[in-house]
């Protein structure tokens, strides 16, 4: 064998007078360009099944993209998913530092934690007795309990934080001004009852941290009785009922008793896994559907200082 016979084959021309060396392209690279060559294709042969799926039907209710304005209206009026959003935005919107997505943040949250929620109730038992035993099952004997309980214990603390700066972003960007000021309003009441619903969570896992905070917590709200006795101060007319001393019912109505034990476990955990998510959800709906009537997020440019 020669040496002209185990000599390479010369490289073609890269266009000038040069040679260049085939490309070296790694796996994903290569992956990437079977992807783009291969996808146009790809998608002629599912663009009828998706088209024609029930799903993407129910959604757009056509056959077709809309490509004019008057396909665009009808497929934005005839599905809930598309109507809830505005109909146009602005081009401030868009960009990610203008809201950092924090509304849609805590409220995957909010999801996370139902979820999450969910499936620690298949675990726990509101009784004074089996309660922190259960808490320490999850630990130990519950497969992934300890992933579960971690999930919405973060979960709980992060909206918390995510909601507030929510309500940071909104007043910093003047989203509160009108003709949004009664959203305003709703953000703020939600924002008080995540920390209303953070604070009847404390007391489930029925430890000492938990039972104490919530004595304090309680003890806190009982010494509401100045509101009442500075309102019996008033004069008023002879014969006017008297307004019961606030702090007490207040207290009675967090614990069902003097003390913190069975009553207040039971009354903590209805209003945490049934009231306050009832309430929240529908003031997180109505709180969506107000941005979408408002015309969508807002500008300091477009409210009056």
């Amino acid at each position: 064998m020669t040496v002209e016979q185990i000599r390479p084959p010369e490289l073609p021309p890269s266009g000038g007078n040069g040679y260049r060396r085939p490309e070296r392209l790694s796996a994903w690279q290569r992956l990437n360009r079977a992807i783009y060559r291969q996808a146009p294709e790809v998608w002629d042969n599912l663009r009828p099944r998706v088209l024609g799926h029930n799903i993407y039907k129910s959604i757009y209710r056509t056959t077709a993209f809309p490509k004019t304005e008057r396909e665009r209206s009808e497929a934005f009026f005839n599905s809930f998913l598309l109507h809830i959003q505005p109909a146009k935005i602005e081009k401030h919107a868009l960009r990610f530092t203008y809201t950092f997505g924090l509304g849609l943040l805590s409220m995957y949250l909010f999801i996370l934690l139902t979820i999450s929620g969910l499936m620690l109730m298949f675990f726990y038992v509101p009784s004074t007795e089996q309660a922190y035993t259960r808490m320490l099952d999850l630990r130990s004997a519950v497969s992934f309990g300890g992933i579960m309980r971690g999930m919405h214990f973060w979960s709980a603390n992060a909206m918390i934080g995510v909601v507030f700066f929510h309500m940071c972003r909104v007043f910093y960007t003047g989203a509160y001004k009108p003709p949004r000021e009664f959203n305003w309003v709703v953000g703020v009441i939600l924002i008080v009852l995540t920390l209303v619903l953070g604070f009847t969570g404390y007391l489930l896992p029925w430890d000492q941290l938990a039972f104490w905070a919530i004595t304090v917590g309680a003890g806190i709200a009982g010494k509401a009785n100045w509101v009442s006795d500075h309102i019996n101060a008033l004069p008023h007319p002879a014969g006017a009922p008297v307004v019961p001393p606030l702090g007490d019912l207040t207290r009675w109505a967090l614990l069902g008793s003097d003390s913190v034990g069975q009553e207040a476990l039971i009354r903590f955990y209805v209003l945490h896994v049934a009231v306050l998510p009832v309430i929240i959800t529908l003031f997180i709906v109505y709180h969506m559907w107000r941005i979408r009537k408002d015309g969508g997020i807002s500008s300091p440019k477009e409210s009056p200082e």
